[in-house]
């Protein structure tokens, strides 16, 4: 749960929330406190473009990699709130998504295998899908065609959830790997925020590959490099909060509300959360997801957005002027 640093979190336990977080940047920003100190092991940068910033955190040790409850690897966030705006932003966005994703590819031309993660069937969990839809695959054109020499082999996949398939996800991944080897994976999931403010409109890319579900509970077999053989670029947008930080959001504006009036707020410490929790959620047993009304729409912006941002990343004829030709 994301928590900005002059917030007074500190009554209520990190470790509640910190292993339940899919962005790294939330995670840090909890564990960092109010005094904003620095973490082993883990550095940080900022930067900032017309409608947003970027901030890369790199966990380098063994020792950041406990405090942060995620493996060692580089964590990219992109916050911007135009996302929701739809395409009127979509170039800008896109492009800088684009130059983020392609300083984890390797230098060399690769063959790609983009990963569409999620369930078609679910809007909140249709992201991986969606994006895989409007991704131009070229492999099998550049098979047969080599005078493309602007594009690179890209291929696709967007392989289900266990729950209609029966087949484990990374099992399916792992298959294809074996078959047409690819020198990179690019994966596309969903995640859970732990802001509501965050919800569609921030993008995290990491190298560190991604574990199906985790941030609603449901965790399946990683999907790493070092489960298959080759890295792994995960990229996500959180689409739906749990109940339980909007609970906890709640409390944290209460209790700024009250701490001037009334001593109620020292009353509300980590037990009292958790009480409360427990309490409001028992009729879903303590699991109630939530995501916007206009999700379907957000789902489209979004996907659009990162299929553009693949296109510009892994062709070198595709640039933020001429995408839409390669988005379908």
């Amino acid at each position: 749960m994301k928590i900005e640093a002059n917030d007074d979190y500190s009554r209520f336990s990190s470790a509640h929330f910190v292993g339940r977080l899919d962005l790294a940047h939330e995670a840090k920003s909890i564990l960092q406190g109010k005094q904003n100190r620095e973490l082993p092991g883990v550095i940080e940068e900022i930067t900032s473009f017309a409608h947003g910033k970027v901030t890369s955190i790199e966990i380098f040790s063994e020792l950041g990699a406990r405090i942060m409850s995620k493996p060692k690897g580089k964590y990219i966030t992109i916050d911007a709130p135009e996302i929701r705006s739809g395409r009127r932003y979509e170039a800008e966005i896109s492009a800088i998504t684009a130059k983020q994703i392609k300083a984890l590819l390797p230098q060399k031309e690769s063959t790609v295998l983009l990963i569409g993660l999620g369930n078609n069937r679910a809007t909140p969990d249709a992201l991986g899908p969606k994006v895989v839809q409007y991704t131009v695959a070229t492999r099998h054109i550049l098979q047969q065609d080599d005078a493309l020499c602007n594009l690179a082999p890209l291929c696709t996949l967007a392989p289900g959830v266990l729950g209609i398939t029966g087949i484990e996800t990374a099992e399916i991944i792992k298959g294809v790997v074996q078959r047409i080897k690819p020198d990179v994976i690019i994966a596309v999931d969903a995640l859970a925020a732990a802001s509501v403010k965050r919800v569609s409109t921030t993008i995290q890319i990491t190298d560190t590959g991604i574990q199906p579900g985790s941030g609603v509970g449901n965790k399946r077999l990683p999907i790493t490099k070092e489960t298959l053989g080759i890295p792994v670029i995960a990229i996500g947008v959180p689409t739906v909060v749990s109940s339980s930080v909007i609970i906890y959001e709640t409390l944290l504006t209460l209790g700024k509300e009250l701490k001037t009036e009334s001593a109620a707020w020292e009353h509300i410490d980590d037990e009292t959360f958790l009480h409360i929790e427990e309490e409001l959620l028992e009729t879903f047993e303590g699991n109630l997801i939530v995501t916007p009304k206009e999700i379907d729409r957000l789902i489209e912006n979004i996907a659009r957005i990162i299929a553009a941002a693949i296109a510009q990343a892994v062709h070198s004829g595709v640039n933020q002027h001429n995408y839409q030709l390669y988005i379908e």
